[in-house]
Parts: structure tokens; C-alpha cells; sequence
């Protein structure tokens, strides 16, 4: 990452993989812009990553608001080089469960985050991206999606979150042979078990249960592990419409 106007943009910035990404993003020398949901978190992060980092609080799933932004962005800082897409939620709920059968509401709420979201920021992204400058290889952007290793072997409980995930992973070959032709690439990373919020919202019992279905290494992946992962797949042009685990050679079991 050492373009001279490079500039990214990352949804989900304000923690986890994004934030992660993002302090690679200008511990490198380039600029990024977060978007989250989460305002007081994406303001400190932002903060912390110093004067080429900015934060914009917004809802990836606003068709509108999401279009303005990038636009905005590219006007007012560059072109965007690289587009990563980070934001998603993962409540986990059984189809049939002692409350009753799960809330289609729920599912909704998160193909709607997860899938749609994603979706809405990637043609956002390639609509400001096709105008770039090309580089010397032809590139005028790169997009990068977060799909999960659930999109694969879900476990109990994963059905919406694994169903979004899967969904990601299966557009990510189509885009990305369309949006070849504007020299835009795209390729997904499916991470396994690591240190997030997401992660930490599970029950106890089951995070441990992770953990120890772990191989090798034995332990959770770490969010600059996944940043650097993004920094590969932008700086190696051959990488497109891929998508790739990341996960220590974890399968995850049933429950």
C-alpha cells in the first residue's frame, strides 16, 4: 500500500478487522475514511489513527446516503484505491428454539446488514472507482469483502448469519468478472474464529468450544492477521475473484 494518493474506505472501521485494517491502512501512509454505525467508537478510532483517518457514522444498508458518501469521499479526499467491507452482525438463533420459531425479523435484519449491505457498498465503491486513473497494471481499484468460514459449515444456530455470508461469497466471482472490464478487482476473505466484538458476543461456553477446535494455530486469529491479508490482495494483482479462508485449517462441527 504505498500509492501516493492512496485512499481507502472501510465499513465496520470503528473495531475488530476494520479498525485493524484501517490502522494498516495509515501506519502505511495512506488515507482512510471508517463507516460505522457505531459513533463514539468510530470517532476514537478515528482519532487514534491521527489526521488521515476520518470517521462517518451511516447505515451501509441506505442505497442513497451510502452512493452520497462515496462520492463525497472521492471528491473531497481522492480517488478511492481500495474499498473494504467489514460491517456485519450475527446474533445466532435456532429455527425452532424454547421461545418459539425463529423471528423472520431477525433474519432479515441480518441478510439485510450482512448481504445487502455489502452489495450496496460494493456498486458504490465501483461507481466512483471505474473514473480512477489506472495503474501501470491496468487496476483502478480493489474491493474486499468479509464473508465468514460459516458460509461453509455453519454451525447450529447460524442459519441467517451463514445464509448472508454464503450470499457473499457466491457474488463475488460474478462482480468481479463484470466489473473487470473498469479494471476494478474483487475477492472476499472468509475468516474463521478471531478476537472481535462479534466473536465476544457469543456465550462462554460456546466461544470456548471454538477455541478448542482450533488446529494450528491453536488459538484465535488476530485482527491485524486479517489486515494483513487485505494488504496482499491489494498489492498482488493476480488475486481476483477469489475468495479465501482464513482460518487456521478450522472446520467447524455441527454445535
Amino acid at each position: 500500500m504505498n500509492d501516493k494518493t492512496f485512499n481507502a474506505v472501510i465499513t465496520g472501521g470503528a473495531s475488530g478487522l476494520g479498525a485493524a485494517t484501517a490502522k494498516n491502512v495509515t501506519s502505511s501512509g495512506g488515507n482512510v475514511t471508517i463507516l460505522d454505525i457505531q459513533e463514539e467508537l468510530g470517532k476514537e478510532t478515528a482519532n487514534n489513527l491521527g489526521a488521515n483517518c476520518n470517521f462517518i457514522k451511516i447505515d451501509i444498508t441506505n442505497e442513497t446516503l451510502v452512493q452520497d458518501c462515496y462520492n463525497n469521499i472521492s471528491l473531497e479526499t481522492g480517488p478511492i484505491s481500495l474499498s473494504v467491507n467489514c460491517a456485519g452482525i450475527g446474533t445466532p438463533n435456532k429455527v425452532l428454539n424454547k421461545e418459539g420459531p425463529h423471528s423472520l425479523e431477525l433474519y432479515t435484519k441480518i441478510i439485510n446488514v450482512n448481504l445487502i449491505g455489502t452489495f450496496n457498498c460494493i456498486k458504490a465503491a465501483a461507481h466512483v472507482m471505474q473514473n480512477n486513473e489506472p495503474n501501470s497494471h491496468g487496476t483502478r481499484g480493489v474491493i474486499i469483502n468479509t464473508a465468514s468460514i460459516a458460509a461453509y459449515d455453519g454451525q447450529i444456530g447460524q442459519a441467517a448469519y451463514s445464509a448472508s455470508k454464503g450470499g457473499i461469497v457466491g457474488m463475488t466471482l460474478p462482480i468481479a468478472r463484470e466489473l473487470a472490464r473498469n479494471g476494478i478487482r474483487v475477492n472476499t476473505i472468509a475468516p474463521g474464529l478471531f478476537e472481535t466484538p462479534l466473536l465476544s458476543g457469543l456465550p462462554e461456553e460456546a466461544k470456548e468450544s471454538l477455541i478448542n477446535s482450533t488446529l494450528h494455530p491453536h488459538r484465535l486469529g488476530q485482527p491485524d492477521e486479517y489486515a494483513a491479508l487485505v494488504k496482499h490482495i491489494y498489492d498482488n494483482e493476480m488475486l481476483n475473484g477469489e475468495t479465501i479462508r482464513l482460518d487456521g485449517s478450522l472446520r467447524m462441527s455441527p454445535r
